[in-house]
């Protein structure tokens, strides 16, 4: 124990009373030779003690520099006990029989300090809030911190989000269960904006579900929402997994992760979770936590549990009591959230409802095609009435975590383009069933009537004669129907007839200069260079062109004489 006990010198002195103070003032005058009894005199009336007492003072720190009063050596607690303090769970006489017999076998029984010694100096160096901790561990530490409050903020500024484990037996396809909680939390009107109830331990389309209710303001979950500006959660995998950081980006919305164990920074959705069960939970039937008589641990029979749906109806009555009836602390004029919420006049953000259709939707980034057995997803079928007509079409999925019953489809060509919702077609319904084969006949009804209208325009039908004239069509055309199509006829003749060829180039003006060419190219070119087009060719034959006749004409005309030749 000699290193557990040092002398009062190698430790910090504490000021007492002022006197460091005073006579270090009293000795910088006593130096510059500038100290008469006045001085003592005001410093003996103001601390209270005798003009001698302080001049004993000053004597003191002459011979020894030593401004306060000299403290007896005591026991300290090292790094050593504390290690053998936190082994023991914080029991100090434990400890005090450790030493003891180490140091009987050492041969030096009086190097340990009694145990009331050994007590004092734990309690005088350790803090309560560091005793309970070597005794309980962090979290009865925790509650001796002092913890600040976080500066008011408006509306949407910043959702706390958490798991909460019910202690409630429920009964589910009968057997026994604890749902699981997962809601968000308006920081600043402790509005509950969204909730999602899971009878096992969730996972991210738990949190999706919840978001998804707390941003839309449609009903059943307005008026509260909207888009806030950070979501406040732990670091539980559910929180943190691509899903939910991807869903949230989309808007722009950051994710601030808290250290792991620091409840207090996300107070608000703690608070929640223990007026819960403070306020709901333990009045219903199948609550694990109520106080039993002496030998009575066995639990309620799974008949008188409370079914799950019947559980999930009185939570979301109790929320929307919270939220419209409760008056929580610390709001403004002792309001209920749904007072805060209305009177803060910060705007909201909202989310187009068409936007957020596939908000917790997930993609697996791979293209498929429509087949005549629908849709194949994880080795299943899945069928719409829509997807008839479309085999072959390239196609995207897009489906809820953790939930194969429907999938969301897409076209692959536009990602942004919604097709519409499959089924499983192993669990399809009657009525999901007989919609198809709706749809099926249908098309088929449709496309009888479509080749029956063309076998009627295809066949030319008249009319019956009692004369020897001819027949007339059923359908006649009026004067202005026969226009147009004449019209038509006329353009599309007019197109077909304009051939690139059907007037040839004029020959280029004498000042361009023209390529030289060999004696026999010249003459292959002559033969097959076209002759330049007369004023006839181009706008006609004049007057008197029937007195020249047709041998009479431009000697590089086409004429049948030029072809003969």
């Amino acid at each position: 124990m000699s290193d557990q006990v040092s002398a009062d010198e190698d430790m910090p002195r504490r000021p007492g009373m002022g006197r460091e103070g005073a006579v270090a003032r009293l000795v910088a005058l006593d130096s510059r030779g500038e100290l008469t009894t006045d001085h003592a005199r005001l410093v003996a009336e103001a601390l209270g003690v005798s003009l001698r007492t302080v001049w004993s003072w000053v004597a003191v720190a002459r011979r020894e520099g030593r401004l306060s009063a000299r403290r007896p050596a005591r026991v300290r607690t090292t790094a050593d006990l504390r290690a053998r303090l936190a082994v023991w769970g914080g029991n100090v006489a434990a400890v005090h029989r450790e030493l003891a017999a180490e140091a009987a076998a050492a041969g030096e029984p009086d190097s340990v300090p009694s145990l009331r010694t050994l007590q004092r100096a734990v309690r005088q160096d350790l803090s309560a809030g560091e005793r309970a901790g070597l005794k309980g561990g962090e979290g009865a530490r925790r509650r001796f911190d002092v913890y600040g409050k976080r500066p008011p903020a408006h509306r949407n500024a910043c959702w706390e989000g958490d798991h909460k484990r019910v202690p409630v037996r429920v009964e589910l396809d009968g057997t026994a269960v604890c749902p699981w909680v997962t809601w968000f939390v308006d920081v600043a009107t402790k509005v509950i904006v969204g909730v999602a109830v899971t009878p096992h331990q969730p996972a991210r389309d738990a949190v999706l579900a919840a978001l998804r209710a707390g941003i839309s303001r449609a009903g059943p979950y307005g008026p509260f929402g909207g888009l806030p500006v950070v979501v406040r959660v732990d670091r539980g995998k559910e929180f943190l997994c691509r899903a939910v950081t991807r869903a949230l980006g989309a808007f722009a919305v950051p994710v601030d992760d808290l250290p792991a164990y620091t409840p207090y920074r996300k107070g608000t959705v703690e608070a929640l979770n223990g007026a819960l069960e403070e306020m709901l939970l333990v009045s219903l039937p199948g609550y694990t936590r109520r106080a039993r008589p002496a030998g009575a641990h066995q639990s309620d029979p799974v008949d008188a549990l409370m079914p799950f749906a019947d559980f999930v109806k009185v939570l979301l009555d109790w929320v929307a009591w919270w939220n419209t009836e409760h008056r929580p602390a610390g709001l403004k004029d002792n309001g209920t959230p749904r007072q805060a919420w209305e009177a803060d006049p910060t705007p909201l953000e909202d989310v187009p409802e068409e936007q957020l259709a596939f908000f917790a939707l997930e993609d697996d980034g791979r293209v498929r095609k429509i087949g005549t057995n629908g849709v194949t997803w994880r080795r299943r079928a899945y069928i719409a009435p829509w997807m008839v007509g479309r085999v072959g079409t390239r196609v995207r999925l897009r489906y809820l975590p953790h939930y194969d019953g429907e999938i969301e489809v897409f076209d692959a060509t536009d990602p942004a383009r919604h097709l519409g919702k499959a089924y499983l077609a192993q669990t399809a319904t009657l009525e999901q069933r007989r919609a198809l084969s709706s749809v099926r006949e249908k098309k088929a009804r449709a496309l009888k009537a479509d080749l029956k209208a063309a076998e009627k325009l295809r066949r030319t039908r008249y009319t019956a004669t009692t004369t020897p004239d001819a027949p007339c069509p059923r359908r006649t055309l009026t004067g202005r129907q026969a226009q147009q199509e004449i019209t038509r006829a006329r353009v599309t003749d007019l197109a077909a007839r304009a051939l690139p060829d059907l007037i040839p180039p004029r020959d280029p003006p004498p000042g361009w200069a023209r390529p030289r060419l060999s004696g026999a190219r010249q003459g292959v070119q002559a033969q097959q260079a076209p002759a330049s087009p007369t004023p006839d060719d181009i706008n006609g034959p004049g007057p008197d062109s029937e007195e020249r006749g047709e041998d009479d004409q431009h000697p590089g005309s086409q004429g049948p004489s030029a072809g003969r030749a």
